[in-house]
C-alpha cells in the first residue's frame, strides 16, 4: 500500500491486488461484498491518516477507481463543501469506478519496442509513452484496444512489463512525454 498527501485536505491510497489479497479479498468481492469493502476502506483510511498525520473528521468524499491489472486507487477528500451531506458525523460517500486506462512500467525502451510489435499485429496502434524515475511507462486507453479483450492485452503487456499503480495524472505532471499519441504506430514506423 502506498499513501501520498495531495493537499491539506486530500490524500491518495494505492492498493495493489496483492495488497487486497493480503487483506483477504479477490477481484470479484471488491464489487459485491459491501460490508467487507466498507471495513476495508475504514481500516485503510485510518492507516493512512496515522501515517500522514491527517486527522479524519467531518465529511469525507472517497473516490475509488479499480485500475485494470494494477489494483485500486482511492482518493480521499475531507470537508467537501460542494457536496450535499445529511449528517454531522464522519460520513463517507463512496463511488466505485473502473479505470479506462492501462498503465504498464518498463525497465527499458527495448521492451516497449518488443511489445509494440505484438500490439501492432492485434491492430492496437495507439498509446502514450512517458519516462519518469528511471522507468518507461506505456499508457493505453480502453478505446485504443481496437475491440481486443482487455484481459488478453493485459496478459500480453505483462510478459514485457509490470502493471503500474502510477496514475496518468502523475505521469502527465511529473513524467517526460516520449510519445504523445499513437505510440505503437510511431514505434513500428521508427524501429521496423
Amino acid at each position: 500500500m502506498r499513501i501520498e498527501r495531495v493537499s491539506s485536505n486530500q490524500f491518495t491510497i494505492f492498493l495493489t491486488f496483492d495488497d487486497l489479497v493480503d487483506r483477504g479479498f479477490n477481484k470479484e468481492e471488491i464489487w459485491y461484498d459491501a460490508i467487507s469493502i466498507e471495513n476495508l476502506f475504514t481500516d485503510v483510511m485510518h492507516e493512512a491518516s496515522s501515517e500522514l498525520g491527517f486527522e479524519l473528521e467531518g465529511k469525507l468524499y472517497v473516490q475509488v477507481y479499480l485500475m485494470q491489472a494494477q489494483g485500486m486507487h482511492v482518493i480521499v477528500t475531507q470537508n467537501c463543501d460542494n457536496i450535499d451531506w445529511d449528517e454531522d458525523f464522519i460520513e463517507m460517500k463512496v463511488t466505485l469506478d473502473e479505470s479506462k486506462e492501462l498503465i504498464f512500467s518498463f525497465d527499458d525502451f527495448e521492451n516497449i519496442i518488443q511489445v509494440s510489435a505484438y500490439l501492432n499485429t492485434l491492430m492496437v496502434y495507439g498509446g502514450q509513452v512517458y519516462y519518469m524515475g528511471n522507468r518507461y511507462y506505456m499508457l493505453l486507453k480502453r478505446n485504443e484496444l481496437n475491440g481486443n479483450n482487455k484481459e488478453n492485452i493485459i496478459a500480453l503487456m505483462s510478459e514485457f512489463s509490470n502493471p503500474s499503480i502510477v496514475t496518468s495524472y502523475r505521469l502527465k505532471e511529473y513524467g517526460k512525454v516520449i510519445i504523445q499519441e499513437n505510440a505503437v504506430e510511431t514505434i513500428m514506423e521508427a524501429f521496423t
